[in-house]
């Protein structure tokens, strides 16, 4: 081990005395150097190039990373952005329904009061809605429920702070009423699918149409004369029968009802030109 070091060292030296012969010879400018050149030139370029694909590789990385950011960043404003626009729109949807029940109501001969619906009862042998009026706020059974386009039932059941509203869709609800066209009268009856017909007297029924509007006939002194409840959308044929039946639309889609409106008071005059939106 000794001696290998000392012909290492004996072997360096001679290289440097060879070189330096070459050197004293004028060869230093071309052969040495060349060789040396040669040796080193393509060791250099590979590493120039891998630091430029190392430089380029972080460069990369780092603008990936400044958009991930930027785009998360953007996700979450958009997302907000969508979220504000949400509240915005169902703020303007609500401003409408309210705006037009506070025309409901000034138009309207009686005392009102309104209400926000708080929960639906949807079965096929109960339909109802829960509003937030009840015993305080004067409401007694079977106060009229309407909203803008129409009738929607009555109070069924109060509470403390709450009151259940039968609609007319129930199975156990029934409403007097007339065609307004032909001043037919009739009854309006809830069925356990949901639907309302219409129940009159006669096989003609007074040249009943599609398209007919249905008011509540006033009769009895629970619902005012006139309230909109449904129009004709087809008939039922039973020549034997003693009664006739009419399906209806009801003018009111009981599933969208958010705010509603109580009768507290009771007027003998005609409400219909008074409910309808001018133009209806």
């Amino acid at each position: 081990m000794k001696y290998r070091k000392y012909g290492l060292l004996a072997l360096v030296i001679l290289v440097s005395l060879f070189l330096l012969t070459l050197e004293s010879r004028g060869w230093g400018s071309t052969g040495p150097a060349d060789l040396i050149a040669r040796l080193t030139t393509p060791l250099q370029t590979a590493l120039a190039k891998i630091h430029r694909a190392s430089v380029s590789v972080w460069t990369t990385y780092l603008d990936w990373k400044r958009f991930r950011s930027g785009s998360h960043q953007l996700r979450n404003e958009i997302e907000r952005l969508r979220l504000a626009s949400l509240d915005a729109r169902e703020i303007r949807e609500e401003n409408l329904r309210l705006r037009r029940l506070l025309e409901l109501r000034d138009r309207l001969p009686v005392s009102t009061l309104a209400g926000e619906v708080i929960a639906k009862e949807w079965s096929g042998w109960r339909r109802s809605l829960v509003v937030n009026r009840g015993r305080g706020d004067g409401i007694v059974r079977m106060t009229p429920v309407l909203v803008p386009e129409g009738l929607v039932g009555r109070v069924a059941e109060v509470r403390a702070g709450a009151a259940v509203v039968q609609l007319l869709n129930d199975p156990a609800s029934s409403v007097g009423a007339i065609v307004q066209r032909t001043r037919t009268g009739g009854v309006v009856e809830g069925e356990p699918g949901g639907s309302v017909r219409f129940k009159f007297l006669g096989r003609d029924g007074g040249g009943l149409q599609v398209g007919d509007l249905i008011v509540t006939s006033g009769l009895g002194g629970l619902f005012p004369k006139g309230l909109p409840v449904g129009r004709v959308k087809a008939r039922e044929a039973r020549s034997a029968a003693l009664f006739h039946y009419a399906q209806l639309q009801p003018v009111v889609d009981f599933a969208r009802v958010e705010e509603v409106l109580l009768l507290l008071g009771q007027s003998a005059s005609d409400l219909f030109v008074h409910f309808l939106p001018p133009g209806s």
